[in-house]
């Protein structure tokens, strides 16, 4: 048997990655209605008021619209460019906030990964860095931090939604179900492979400001320092590394969350998700996105010390980083640090991203294995 042209259109695979189409009738959050043209859907669809048909003369197309808890009459349109656009911003908010309030950690293993003698510890790097820079030293790099890992987050979650569309689209819907752990990996290598090279060139800053006192005060005269020496290579220096610490990162933390939170609902939550109140589905995101964040910390970590060491000095090598810190310091060192700071962050990123898409009257990301396609003959 094999899938027609029309069932292809009709089937968007994305409905079933989300998780968020089909909620039960009498939900008070959307409107419990549904315009059929199709009579093969009219028994089927009838529960599902997120989704609508329209025909524009060329065959009905499925049309997925998200109320506003606003406005009634304003929705946004699954998968259109407003609906990327909530990812974007999504990211801006979740990103932004979360690696701006972690500054102070940041610089203690900024510090510890790029002069282990002096920052032997998590303990000592705190203390030292009190007593030679006083508070305000725990807060360098702020600026660097907020804007570039701002324009991460963007790229990051606006450019995630967009490729598990897009890579589902290709797969077609049996193999978009099947294998849907390749297309959330997929997904999130490349829209991390983009996000980097935003954040690239404020990774540079922020390591420079953070680790050197005499470098520069911040991003508006730290910039034009780098670029005056090296040009604008050198705000790129560390791409190679950034990319090796954040595409494991980024696909272990969008594969583990969506797997993890399905997980949760499917064999620790009794309440299927759609019943399930706000407050927990956000709860939710958080737990799943605190054990992914502990993964993504474990994976990325050495490529994450490389970044550190080739940001702090002109003319360094990934060799002379091994050289240096060693096999075991280049996975371990920091690693304690890293693991609180990246899981606690994680957690709060997933919460303040679903929290964004709820606002705006989106459903919050995963919770349900997605269905196996029905097939239909010729």
């Amino acid at each position: 048997m094999a899938f027609s042209d029309s069932s292809r259109q009709n089937n968007i695979i994305p409905s079933f990655l989300y998780s968020s189409s089909l909620l039960r009738a009498g939900s008070n959050n959307l409107k419990d209605s549904i315009i059929n043209q199709n009579q093969n859907y009219s028994a089927s669809s009838a529960a599902s008021p997120l989704v609508s048909f329209n025909n524009d003369g060329e065959g009905a197309k499925r049309r997925f619209l998200v109320q506003s808890p606003h406005e009634g009459a304003r929705k946004i349109e699954m998968y259109s460019p407003a609906f990327y656009a909530v990812g974007a911003a999504g990211g801006i908010l979740s990103c932004s906030i979360t690696h701006g309030a972690i500054t102070p950690i940041d610089v203690v293993k900024c510090n510890m990964q790029v002069d282990p003698a002096k920052y032997k510890n998590t303990r000592t790097g705190f203390a030292v860095l009190l007593r030679e820079q006083g508070a305000k030293g725990l807060y360098k790099g702020w600026a660097p931090t907020m804007i570039g890992y701002g324009a991460q987050g963007a790229c990051k979650f606006g450019f995630y939604e967009f490729f598990k569309k897009y890579y589902s689209d290709i797969a077609g819907p049996e193999y978009a179900a099947k294998y849907k752990t390749l297309i959330y990996l997929a997904g999130s290598a490349s829209s991390e492979f983009i996000a980097d090279i935003a954040l690239c060139p404020f990774e540079a800053v922020k390591v420079r400001v953070q680790t050197q006192p005499s470098f520069a005060k911040g991003l508006s005269d730290g910039l034009p320092k780098i670029v005056k020496s090296q040009g604008i290579r050198g705000l790129y220096k560390g791409i190679g590394p950034l990319w090796g610490r954040q595409i494991p990162y980024n696909m272990m933390k969008f594969t583990s969350y969506e797997t993890i939170v399905e997980l949760l609902y499917k064999h620790a939550i009794p309440t299927p998700k759609e019943q399930c109140s706000k407050p927990l589905q956000l709860g939710v995101s958080f737990a799943g996105g605190y054990i992914a964040g502990v993964l993504c910390a474990v994976v990325s970590h050495p490529a994450d010390n490389l970044v550190s060491f080739l940001n702090n000095a002109q003319g360094v090598t990934i060799g002379d980083a091994v050289k240096k810190l060693g096999l075991w310091g280049l996975f371990t060192r920091g690693l304690p640090l890293r693991i609180l700071m990246i899981g606690s962050l994680t957690g709060v990123q997933w919460s303040i991203y679903d929290s964004f898409k709820v606002f705006v009257g989106l459903p919050t990301t995963g919770g349900t294995s997605p269905p196996t396609p029905a097939k239909i003959d010729m």
